[in-house]
C-alpha cells in the first residue's frame, strides 16, 4: 500500500471512533441506568413456606429430599426473585448436595453443577442483602470451589479475597467457614497451615483471648461465650460448636499433632445439646483412634463414613443435623 493509501486508511479508522465511543458509551449508560435489583421489603407467604420445607429438609439429614425441595423453593424464587433468603436457602440446597455427596454409591460428573448453581445463588443473595456476611462466606467458599472444578485461578482468587472480606465482617462465624473451605488441602501447604490458623484464631474469639496452642483448656471458657457462632449451637445449627471442634480436631490430625487435637475433639462434650448430637460414636471414634488418623487423613481413605469431616457424609450434618 502506498503512503498515500495509508494515510486515507488511517483517517477513515479515526473518523469511525467517534462512532464507536458513541455506540459504547450509550451501552453503557443503558445498562448503569437500569433500575437496581433491590430486596422485597416484606416476604411472601410462599416464600415463608418455602422456607419450611428447606429446614425440614436440612435440619432432617433428608438428602434424599433435596431436588423436590429445590423444586419447592425454585418456584417461590421464581415467583418472588427478589428475596433474598429463598436465594441463600436454594444455594445451600446445591452446596449441600456437592459436599455430601460421598452419601451416593457413584456421584455423577454432572454433580459439579451443583457448585455453579450454590454460587449462582449466592451471589444473588449477597448482592439482595450484602449486610449478610454469613451470606458472603459461603459466596466465597462457592467461587473457591467453582475456581477448583474449573481450573480457574482468578476465580479461586476472587473467593480468597471475597472469604477474606466476610471474614472481617464476622470473624466468629467466617473464620470456622474459611479454615473448612481448606482442610481437604495437603497438609504441607500455605493454604492448610492458613486454614487452621484461621481455626485457632477463631477459637481465641470465643474466648476473647488467646488460647494456649500447645495445652488450650477451653472448658473455662464456656460459660461466658456470648457472640461466637463458631462455639455455640443455634437453632439455625443445632450443633454447630461440635461439627467445629470435630473439624478443627481432623485438621489437627492431618497436620500430625494428634495430641492436641484429642484435646480439641473432647470440648465436643462440653456444650449442652452434645447428649443429643448423633455423631457422638464418632467423636469417640476420633479420640481413640487420634496417632492412626494421622496417616488415614494425609492419604486416600475411601472411607466416607469416618474419613476427614470435609470429604465425608457428614460435611453438613454434624452441625446442621438435629
Amino acid at each position: 500500500m502506498t503512503p498515500r493509501g495509508r494515510f486515507f486508511l488511517t483517517v477513515g479508522a479515526l473518523a469511525l471512533i467517534p462512532a464507536i465511543v458513541g455506540t459504547l458509551s450509550y451501552r453503557l449508560i443503558a445498562i448503569w441506568s437500569a433500575p437496581r435489583k433491590r430486596a422485597l421489603a416484606s416476604r411472601s407467604a410462599a416464600a415463608v413456606a418455602a422456607d419450611s420445607v428447606f429446614w425440614r429438609t436440612f435440619h432432617g439429614a433428608r438428602y434424599d429430599e433435596i431436588q423436590p425441595a429445590l423444586e419447592t423453593l425454585t418456584q417461590a424464587y421464581l415467583a418472588t426473585p427478589r428475596d433474598a433468603t429463598t436465594a441463600a436457602h436454594i444455594g445451600w440446597l446445591h452446596i449441600w448436595r456437592i459436599a455430601e455427596s460421598a452419601r451416593l454409591d457413584a456421584a455423577p460428573a454432572t454433580i459439579t453443577e451443583d457448585m455453579r448453581l450454590a454460587r449462582r445463588f449466592f451471589d444473588e443473595a449477597v448482592r439482595l442483602d450484602p449486610s449478610d456476611a454469613r451470606k458472603q462466606g459461603f459466596l466465597a467458599s462457592a467461587l473457591m470451589g467453582e475456581g477448583q472444578i474449573d481450573d480457574d485461578q482468578r476465580l479461586i482468587r476472587r473467593g480468597y479475597f471475597t472469604m477474606l472480606d466476610a471474614i472481617k465482617a464476622w470473624p466468629a462465624f467466617n473464620l470456622f467457614t474459611a479454615g473448612y473451605v481448606v482442610s481437604l488441602a495437603p497438609a504441607k501447604s500455605k493454604q492448610f497451615a492458613e486454614g487452621l490458623a484461621w481455626e485457632w484464631r477463631d477459637l481465641d474469639v470465643c474466648a476473647g483471648e488467646r488460647v494456649d496452642r500447645v495445652h488450650p483448656d477451653f472448658s473455662k471458657y464456656m460459660g461466658r461465650i456470648t457472640d461466637a457462632r463458631a462455639c455455640l449451637n443455634t437453632w439455625i445449627a443445632p450443633h454447630n460448636g461440635e461439627g467445629f471442634f470435630l473439624n478443627m480436631g481432623d485438621m489437627l490430625v492431618k497436620s500430625g499433632d494428634w495430641r492436641t487435637a484429642q484435646q480439641v475433639y473432647a470440648y465436643a462434650k462440653l456444650l449442652p445439646e452434645y447428649p443429643t448430637w448423633p455423631y457422638r460414636e464418632l467423636l469417640a471414634a476420633r479420640l481413640r483412634d487420634a496417632e492412626a488418623n494421622v496417616a488415614r487423613f494425609n492419604g486416600r481413605d475411601p472411607d466416607r463414613k469416618t474419613g476427614m469431616m470435609g470429604r465425608s457424609v457428614f460435611a453438613c450434618m454434624a452441625c446442621h443435623q438435629q
